[in-house]
């Protein structure tokens, strides 16, 4: 009798086993697609940026408030938890602080899987940079940004990045700062390249895209990295040149990280 209810426990077990293991197969079909958003949240050290009213301190003591925060993020891929990779070419986005709908960009078209990791650009990258006025649509049309220019007409190319505010540190007349970095290596000879590629790990947490989940990876951005790197805003309160930017640049790289990600069914 023991045997048997035993014998009989196994095969339902086994059953069972067989029933999930299939369900688990049938969740990713081979077409299966979704897309993956990431919401950029901009702080500034371990507070939330908030445009004008608030003031912060960098690493050199130096008070700024910060009135305008914008970049562009572009050439997206995700890495597969196989090692495989997904690309996103001609995928370009702006992020501006002043802008909500703007913090959360949206990779339409993303192959079902678990995600572990994904590369990105901060800037828009030289081959973008010189195509004709023509492929430049959405936020790559400079008439798009209206009186918060993102493109320089007098040096051919766009602003990657961009901080203004108020320092008591800074030198010019009314204590505003402006950094506007760009530079993506030259046309027709080499010259100062500021992009920068951005690698984030998901951590213990896989980014699961299926057919009826449309992850969100939310990740934290921290505006005091770009000090990091030696950059004070009483040395240089206004920063333009491209070859001279690049410590900003270099600061800018080490602002993402992935704080969680949200696998909700739709």
């Amino acid at each position: 009798m023991k045997k048997s209810f035993l014998f009989s426990a196994l095969m339902a077990l086994t059953v069972s086993f067989i029933f999930v293991s299939c369900t688990k197969e049938e969740e990713i079909g081979p077409n299966d697609k979704n897309s993956l958003s990431i919401e950029f949240d901009n702080y500034v050290g371990g507070e939330k940026l908030v445009l004008g009213s608030k003031s912060y301190k960098n690493s050199l003591g130096e008070d700024f408030t910060v009135s305008t925060l914008n970049y562009f993020v572009s050439n997206f891929s995700l890495k597969k938890a196989d090692g495989t990779e997904v690309k996103f070419p001609n995928q370009y986005f702006l992020i501006r602080q002043a802008d909500t709908k703007t913090l959360t960009v949206t990779l339409p078209d993303v192959p079902a899987g678990d995600y572990t990791s994904m590369s990105y650009m901060i800037g828009v990258d030289s081959l973008k940079s010189i195509s004709d006025v023509a492929q430049r649509t959405g936020v790559l049309d400079p008439a798009s940004y209206g009186t918060d220019n993102m493109y320089w007409s007098w040096n051919s190319g766009y602003i990657f990045f961009k901080m203004e505010g108020i320092s008591s540190a800074a030198t010019t007349a009314t204590k505003l700062f402006q950094f506007h970095i760009g530079g993506f290596g030259g046309r027709t000879s080499v010259t100062a390249n500021n992009l920068r590629t951005v690698t984030t790990s998901f951590g213990t947490t896989t980014a699961q895209v299926r057919k009826n989940i449309a992850p969100t990876v939310h990740v934290v951005t921290d505006v005091l990295q770009t000090f990091s790197q030696g950059t004070s805003i009483a040395k240089t309160s206004v920063m333009m040149n491209p070859a001279a930017s690049k410590p900003f640049a270099d600061g800018y790289a080490k602002m993402f990280k992935v704080e969680h990600i949200h696998n909700d069914k739709m």
